[in-house]
């Protein structure tokens, strides 16, 4: 036990990036552990329970302006990671992580730590869910993927503030702009329903945004890089567990899913079918609605 002890300290506190050390929420694990067990047990226990005797909430205004605000947010993201580092200065086959303080590497690493604040910010997507009655929408890939998030952004934060990961958080920020575009519009109102038809390419995208982080960062695992190869092969893994999620969650709601609502309808109709005509028998002077 003294081994795995000193094994533990030596990976949080001499391992670490020294440059984000005292910054809020990363000097230790406990906050972000206790900020995703609450998250957790709040989806999946309390709010439901606390809101099953009361009527569902709108929060239409408040829905418009925070999906604004996440779409502003992606946008600086994507901004501040192409300019620090992956427009012009950045390997795509090997970038190791700059510890030093010059300009570039600061502004990457605050680029990261604004991602991992914005990762805790998601939470509310579920938060009010909850607060909507929108319980089906709270799955388990949905609850997975919001508390998964932000413990590998923190991970990022305190141990690789920069390098070859963050090309996640601009791909990520990117998905992410489209996407709260999209909520931000679907909770405008019925009004602009008829214009959401592309709903189904954002799972295709999400799709297409993991299957490049997993080359991306698979790729380090058979070569020279000097980046961790353990943080590497945690960050391949959760890539391949997303795709296989988000992968089943597309062919179950748009290629086997898709043909359900047709035979819904066809046996709505035959039902009815038999049900006049079953009346047309039994109640000839009967006028049918």
């Amino acid at each position: 036990m003294s081994g795995v002890v000193e094994w533990y300290r030596d990976l949080l506190y001499n391992r670490n990036d020294p440059r984000t050390n005292d910054w809020f929420l990363i000097s230790g694990p406990a906050p972000i552990i206790t900020i995703v067990v609450t998250y957790i047990y709040f989806s999946v226990s309390a709010g439901p329970r606390y809101m099953r005797d009361k009527k569902p909430y709108s929060l239409k205004n408040t829905l418009i302006i925070y999906n604004f605000i996440q779409v502003l947010l992606s946008i600086y993201l994507v901004y501040e990671g192409l300019i620090a580092g992956w427009l012009f200065d950045y390997n795509y086959k090997c970038q190791p992580v700059d510890y030093s303080d010059n300009p570039k590497a600061m502004r990457m690493a605050r680029a990261v730590y604004i991602y991992f604040l914005c990762k805790l910010i998601e939470l509310l997507d579920t938060v009010f869910f909850v607060l909507r009655k929108k319980h089906r929408q709270i799955s388990f890939l949905h609850v997975y993927h919001h508390a998964m998030m932000p413990i590998c952004a923190w991970i990022g934060v305190r141990f690789v503030a920069g390098g070859h990961p963050t090309l996640l958080g601009v791909i990520n920020s990117f998905v992410h702009i489209i996407m709260y575009t999209y909520y931000m519009l679907a909770a405008i109102g019925p009004q602009v329903q008829k214009y959401l038809w592309w709903k189904k390419y954002l799972t295709s995208l999400q799709l297409i945004q993991f299957l490049i982080i997993f080359i991306h960062n698979g790729q380090l695992l058979f070569s020279d890089c000097k980046f961790p190869k353990p943080l590497t092969t945690l960050l391949t893994l959760n890539a391949a567990l997303f795709i296989y999620l988000f992968g089943s969650f597309y062919v179950k709601n748009y290629l086997t899913g898709r043909k359900e609502p047709k035979t819904r309808q066809e046996n709505g109709a035959q039902c009815r079918l038999a049900s006049n005509t079953e009346n047309r028998i039994n109640y000839p002077g009967q006028k049918l609605d």
